[in-house]
């Protein structure tokens, strides 16, 4: 139960990361709404984010930690220090040069992201400004995923899930104290993300010093080991680009209609809290232990991992499904819906959350199942998948948003096809390696985890109409209403999952070292 209690320090700091994500996302509703300022920063947000899961998190991480686990079980700790530290030179020079073409051509690359915007010269103009300003964030957050990846491969795990909350901390405290003082609040959310980078890059500098990884910023040089890792990075960078592409086109499409850049970011946030919590931790934590056992040739054990990851995901992303798909109203508009965030872009949002949430299991099964193929040094097959994927999602959204004429619901449920198409194509490739086989524990509950939801559902339907009423009534019922309908939705399910036998108290005893 190692598995569980790494997924719970990872995902205790990722959760309490979202949960300032969701204060904030509160006050951008109440302070910036949808209106033209929001779809501007949001777009100069986006693309050092998108970067950063591109070579950071995305290709870098998958590349990086099964070299590293391999040379700390094979190498010893000296050779695998010496490895690190050549691959942040050479990380640290591919980001400089980056960052400095990225800044000057970026009128040019607006049109990539938000050529919608063009027909209002000011907001374009105003985008490329912010954008140059929040790009060097990605500089400082890849180093931060460097060191983020070596500190996971030794299995400690909390400084890189704790690092996030910086950035939170930073928003929450420029919105609530600075853009209520000043008449510019998208350069004074933009220099926070600067400024927010460099501070998450030096807690996870103090943090790997602490365990005694002090790297060295050595001469870049393309060594054995550094040309191995870019072999493996150039397909994880390019699967994870395919990835991010789809961001970009489904924004692309999104900026030809007024505020549904916004609307969709809002909706986005709200189906990555349980993503976030449950898909995202499970990687974090997967990568490394599925890494390590296949290097000392334990495959049974891996995938005896993959499994215990598999239901852990289900046990947690089923329910949280069936939630959004069955009440996103009532949740945008408690949390959102104040100052300039009004009613009818509460009912847009809501329905792009439920559209999302019909390929949450699937976003958060790609989290599980790409460390399978990631862990066997093989980053290729995931970047022909992506591809397909990507095919997939935008023919889809170009079909939903002009053609259906659905907008930013559209655009969700596209990304939600794709994602399906994806996670689909995993499997496969994972079974014919067979490295996927549900062991008799998944068989015997992952169908009473899906029960289990189902009776939720069930009681949650029950409650919302009982309850219609009050989210008419001010933000205190609202928050009341909301209270009841999540309240009893997670007794509900806990009840049928006990019940059913989906969960026994007895694993949780022992996931959390408490049992025999």
């Amino acid at each position: 139960m190692a598995l569980f209690r790494r997924f719970a320090t990872v995902s205790g700091y990722t959760g309490l990361s979202r949960v300032l994500g969701l204060v904030r996302d509160i006050l951008f509703a109440r302070f910036l709404g949808a209106e033209d300022i929001a779809d501007v920063f949001f777009v100069a947000f986006r693309l050092p984010n998108m970067f950063r899961r591109i070579f950071a998190e995305g290709a870098f991480n998958a590349a990086f930690v099964p070299l590293f686990a391999r040379r700390m079980e094979e190498d010893g700790e000296a050779l695998a220090k010496a490895f690190a530290e050549q691959a942040l030179a050479v990380l640290l020079a591919a980001l400089l040069a980056l960052t400095a073409v990225a800044i000057a051509a970026m009128p040019w690359l607006m049109y990539v992201l938000a050529w919608g915007f063009d027909v209002k010269p000011e907001k374009f103009d105003l985008a490329v400004e912010l954008t140059r300003i929040t790009f060097p964030y990605l500089l400082f957050i890849s180093l931060a995923a460097l060191l983020g990846g070596v500190l996971n491969a030794l299995y400690r795990f909390a400084a890189a899930a704790a690092a996030p909350l910086l950035l939170n901390i930073f928003f929450i405290a420029a919105l609530a104290v600075l853009v209520p003082l000043s008449g510019q609040p998208g350069h004074v959310l933009a220099w926070t993300v600067a400024l927010a980078g460099i501070a998450q890059c030096l807690l996870l500098v103090i943090a790997s010093r602490r365990a005694g990884m002090r790297l060295r910023l050595v001469r870049p040089r393309l060594t054995p080991g550094v040309r191995g890792l870019w072999r493996l990075m150039v397909p994880g960078i390019l699967s994870a680009g395919v990835l991010q592409l789809n961001l970009v086109i489904t924004n692309l499409i999104a900026s030809f209609e007024p505020g549904a850049v916004s609307k969709l970011y809002y909706a986005d946030r709200l189906y990555q809290l349980p993503l976030g919590l449950i898909g995202i931790g499970l990687g974090v934590v997967l990568l490394p232990e599925l890494s390590r056992k296949l290097r000392r040739g334990a495959r049974q054990e891996a995938m005896a991992s993959l499994n215990r990851g598999l239901e852990l995901a289900m046990l947690f992303t089923v329910p949280a499904t069936v939630a959004l798909l069955l009440i996103p109203w009532p949740i945008v508009v408690v949390l959102y819906e104040r100052g300039a965030f009004d009613r009818a872009t509460s009912d847009a949002t809501a329905l792009a959350v439920a559209a999302f949430a019909a390929g949450l299991p699937a976003y958060v099964l790609m989290k599980i199942f790409q460390p399978g193929f990631f862990a066997q040094e093989d980053t290729v097959t995931p970047l022909k998948i992506s591809v397909v994927s990507i095919a997939v999602t935008v023919v889809f959204a170009v079909v939903l948003f002009f053609q259906f004429d659905l907008g930013v619901a559209g655009l969700a449920l596209a990304t939600a096809i794709g994602a399906w198409v994806n996670v689909t194509l995993l499997v496969v490739g994972l079974r014919r390696r067979e490295f996927l086989d549900l062991d008799r524990r998944n068989r015997r509950r992952l169908p009473r985890i899906v029960l289990a939801s189902l009776i939720m559902g069930a009681a949650l339907w029950y409650l919302q109409s009982a309850l219609a009423g009050w989210f008419d009534l001010g933000l205190w019922a609202g928050i009341a209403g909301l209270g009841i309908l999540v309240g009893g939705g997670v007794a509900a399910y806990g009840a049928a999952a006990l019940a059913l036998g989906a969960v026994r108290l007895s694993d949780m005893k022992l996931a959390l070292g408490r049992g025999s």
